[in-house]
């Protein structure tokens, strides 16, 4: 293995951190969806805390892998008191581009260096941007076709 362990551990733990943020944010949201699509809705974010749940359990087994200790902290917490699903699908795709980013750093760092680092940093990024593609589809208009842009 060479490539930098410490600062592959100090983006597992980060990972781990997103992840558990990502499981508070999906069960708070899901606590707090009213109206008519309530039930798939709410289903739709238990299921995307459990997704959490099990992404941050893999970053943590590979920072002990690496001989690491992962970390007891959470990720930042956004509480906007908006909970319009638009709102809560659009803070769900600012949560997940985050996640993307620190996979992304963690695939740069091992790349070539660690095919067991690379497969996983590969394959979360994919389950992140599918993700953002389902969140990026359920904020569009019936009838658009073009992607959803968010207002800058």
């Amino acid at each position: 293995m060479n490539f930098d362990k410490d600062k592959a551990i100090a983006l597992l733990n980060k990972i781990m951190e997103l992840e558990l943020a990502g499981v508070v944010r999906y069960t708070h949201y899901s606590l707090m969806v009213f109206g008519y699509n309530r039930i798939p809705v709410v289903e739709w974010l238990k299921k995307e805390a459990e997704e959490g749940l099990m992404h941050a359990h893999k970053a943590g087994e590979l920072v002990t892998l690496l001989g690491g200790y992962p970390s007891l902290s959470i990720g930042p917490l956004l509480e906007t008191h908006h909970h319009d699903i638009g709102d809560i699908l659009r803070e769900s795709l600012a949560h997940e581009g985050e996640a993307c980013t620190a996979y992304y750093e963690l695939l740069e760092l091992t790349q070539g260096k660690s095919v067991l680092l690379e497969d996983y940093a590969r394959s979360l990024i994919v389950a992140e941007e599918m993700h953002a593609d389902e969140v990026n589809k359920m904020l569009r208009r019936t009838g658009k076709t073009g992607v959803y842009e968010p207002a800058r």
